[in-house]
């Protein structure tokens, strides 16, 4: 089993009826898949290749071989006993915003990231412009509830992350397995090191290496927007003992500030109630919440926001 493979260009010509279907099926019963021909030009894509590994060799890999997941892992494997590394993950990961602190020692790396980012930000936006249309909601009503409004409140943040070379990779996760908190997340992942999986009716299912596509997975804000029609997927990331696998993952969240609950036209019944499954909450609420739960069950997240 595979997770679906789409071809985003087909949306303009005479198979959009069939793309927009796929798409659905997509958010509806996988939560995970991939985009080819999405509009972002391959030549960017190889340059943030280069600059992303690049920036690994030069700012990253001496302090990963220092940090404490290494000398955990070290720890552990020496005891030779079955323990396992349950709350490290064998990644290296760092944050850009648009107002942080950006690496500096790797030529190219801030101007192609930028670019990138612009890149992505737009697919994300273009990607809830579909949902939107599937739910049969107004064109631009996920991009204003995860803005809080008419303005540019969202949070769009890219997590450039590495899995190297793990010595033990049966005692510790590269990640472990959780939910994305927020609204829509694009990932470009390594072309040739695989290891991250997805949950699929109780089974881990790869999600396929495959060269420049991008993949789409909808986070916890829009199956409450979406009333569960679009569910969050669980997915971890498995270490691995060869090759250094690359992952950079950009995240379309709410402002804190914006409220979130099941869109008015998606309760199904006039009867029910907002907080029947999903709750109406902050999203800065729930990321207080997230936070402590990250890699618990989600359901006891929506109540546990209920209760604040």
């Amino acid at each position: 089993m595979a997770i679906p493979v789409i071809d985003f260009s087909k949306l303009n010509g005479e198979e959009r009826a069939k793309t927009m279907a796929q798409i659905a099926n997509g958010c509806e019963e996988w939560g995970f898949f991939q985009l080819i021909n999405h509009g972002i030009p391959e030549e960017l894509l190889e340059r943030v290749k280069k600059v992303a590994s690049e920036f690994y060799k030069l700012e990253r890999e001496e302090n990963f071989k220092k940090s404490t997941s290494v000398k955990l892992l070290s720890d552990l494997a020496e005891k030779k006993d079955s323990e396992k590394q349950e709350y490290v993950d064998w990644e290296d990961v760092i944050t850009l915003l648009d107002d942080n602190e950006w690496p500096e020692k790797t030529p190219g790396f801030r101007e192609t990231m930028a670019e990138y980012r612009r890149e992505l930000k737009k697919l994300a936006e273009r990607m809830m412009e579909v949902m939107d249309e599937n739910l049969g909601l107004p064109k631009g009503y996920i991009k204003k509830a995860l803005n809080g409004g008419d303005g540019e409140g969202a949070f769009f943040g890219t997590k450039v992350s590495h899995y190297p070379p793990c010595p033990h990779p049966e005692l510790v996760k590269g990640l472990r397995a959780h939910t994305d908190a927020g609204g829509v997340i694009l990932l470009f992942q390594d072309d040739k090191v695989g290891g991250l999986q997805m949950l699929k009716d109780g089974q881990w299912i790869d999600v396929q290496p495959l060269p420049n596509a991008i993949v789409i997975n909808t986070g916890d804000q829009i199956e409450v927007l979406s009333n569960g029609r679009y569910k969050s997927c669980w997915h971890r990331v498995l270490a691995t003992p060869d090759g250094n696998r690359r992952s950079i993952a950009s995240f379309y969240n709410p402002s804190f500030k914006a409220t979130i609950c099941p869109a008015p036209q998606l309760l199904e019944k006039q009867d029910q109630q907002l907080d029947d499954t999903y709750p109406k909450f902050l999203f800065g609420d729930y990321m207080s919440v997230y936070a402590e739960q990250k890699f618990l069950p989600k359901e006891p997240r929506f109540r546990a926001v209920r209760a604040m």
